[in-house]
């Protein structure tokens, strides 16, 4: 009956690509299979019972209550348009320099990462902001479109993000559960923190990367990234220049550091960080005088619908892990990892291909909590490092969410871009960042420590 587990997960993945909603196709599959196999005689019922206090669980982790709060945070400060005045400033800053205005939007990008680590959001809004900018100013569609879909998934990797957030609990749980089956009842915990410090570096040096591959562009395709016209350029400049930079980049960058600072530093947890960067954000809304009634309305609305949206699939992935392990599914996955010739390495190797395609028909959420908690512990037991393995697979699946034809990241684009755009040139557009991702995938891979390092020297 092990073999009907993942016979579920085939009829979940199924479900999806019908387009059935992800937390009722999730619970009705699991609640489906559960009859059947107990039907069959292949099913104990009584691994039910372990529901309820699984969800309690989910329901009052305190590292949860992080989300509602980044996700406010992150929506005060676009909704408040501060994310259209740094856009604006920035590429008046980097105006003079070809491809400056591509350099801009990854600056932006990752800064609204940091702030709201939700994909769709920061595509969608770069798109709105960014692409009508880039096209009028004579960049090539395919460039322009390229940047917007890759620094929109800056979300996956930039700290602190509330795909952090969640994967650092799901990630912590498997390295307890691995570490007991190994007989070591107090394992050193691993935290969210610790995922946040893991991903600044390869987050920075993704930026970096993308910054790069622009300014190359510059010198080897210099029509397609021009610069800004002179009269743009003439409009503001000297001190007038420079108090608009501080005065547009200063604020959102401060709170960032604050929050993520408070987090690295030990000063705060998590949440409590959240907390401090939701009040931040509304002390930044407030003193531009952008905090109208409505717009703060529109905040809390969005942030209520999108933490229940968490939430539901939270709940419902749980019940799925639980009839997945009644019908002795993790084990089934053991033996199969741990069969493979090559160890860890070769085992690694086929879970990150399998969550990389996974990404074509699943969202982070669901992949973090379905398919970690099962290949997670095996992995673990084997002796990889968990917040190696986390921000491994925080890139991987940003990569999937870039990669045509199913990328989640071309579909936000898509959906608010003129139709003047062919699809054909957004899937130009973003291959040379998928290929600069998979270098830093394979950079991780070789050398651990970049991922590692900090971890180590701040727990030190």
């Amino acid at each position: 009956m092990a073999w009907l587990a993942l016979v579920m997960f085939a009829a979940v993945c199924l479900a999806l690509l019908l387009g059935y909603p992800v937390a009722m196709t999730l619970g009705g599959t699991a609640l489906t299979f559960a009859l059947v196999g107990q039907l069959a005689g292949g099913f104990d019922g009584g691994i039910m019972g372990t529901l309820a206090p699984e969800l309690y669980d989910v329901a009052t982790a305190d590292t949860l209550v992080a989300v509602p709060l980044f996700v406010f945070m992150g929506l005060v400060l676009e909704r408040c348009r501060i994310a259209e005045d740094l856009l604006e400033t920035m590429a008046r800053l980097f105006g003079p320099v070809r491809g400056g205005l591509g350099v801009s939007v990854v600056v932006v990008g990752m800064l609204m990462a940091a702030s709201t680590g939700i994909i769709g959001a920061t595509v969608v809004t770069m798109g709105l902001l960014s692409l009508p900018t880039m096209l009028r100013r004579g960049y090539d569609p395919a460039v322009a479109a390229g940047t917007i879909c890759a620094s929109g998934t800056l979300g996956q990797i930039i700290p602190p993000s509330i795909i952090l957030v969640l994967l650092g609990q799901v990630v912590s749980a498997a390295h307890q559960q691995a570490q007991r089956a190994q007989g070591n009842y107090a394992p050193d915990p691993v935290s969210v923190g610790d995922l946040f410090l893991g991903a600044l570096f390869p987050g920075l040096l993704l930026v970096a990367l993308f910054a790069g591959y622009l300014l190359l562009l510059a010198v080897r395709r210099p029509e397609a990234v021009p610069a800004l016209p002179i009269a743009e350029r003439q409009a503001l400049q000297g001190r007038a220049l420079v108090g608009r930079v501080t005065r547009a980049l200063m604020p959102p960058l401060v709170l960032i550091i604050l929050v993520l600072g408070a987090i690295m530093a030990g000063v705060a947890t998590p949440t409590q960080a959240a907390s401090v960067g939701a009040i931040g954000a509304l002390a930044l809304a407030g003193l531009r005088r952008e905090l109208s009634r409505s717009r703060l309305e529109e905040a809390c609305r969005s942030t209520v619908q999108i933490t229940a949206m968490v939430f539901l699939i939270l709940m419902a992935a749980t019940l799925f892990a639980i009839v997945f392990k009644g019908f002795g599914g993790d084990r089934l996955v053991h033996d199969l990892l741990t069969a493979l010739p090559g160890g860890a390495g070769t085992a690694m190797a086929l879970v990150m291909l399998v969550m990389f395609g996974l990404g074509f028909i699943l969202d982070f959420i669901e992949i973090t909590y379905v398919v970690v908690p099962i290949v997670g512990p095996v992995l673990l037991a084997m002796g990889i490092d968990p917040v190696w393995l986390g921000i491994m697979i925080a890139v991987n699946l940003q990569t999937s969410f870039l990669t045509p034809p199913f990328g989640f990241a071309l579909f936000y684009l898509r959906g608010v871009a003129p139709e003047s755009l062919p699809t054909s040139a957004i899937y130009r557009g973003v291959m040379p960042f998928i290929a600069i991702q998979l270098g830093l995938l394979v950079l991780m891979a070789l050398w651990p420590a970049l991922v590692t390092w900090l971890p180590s020297q701040i727990q030190a």
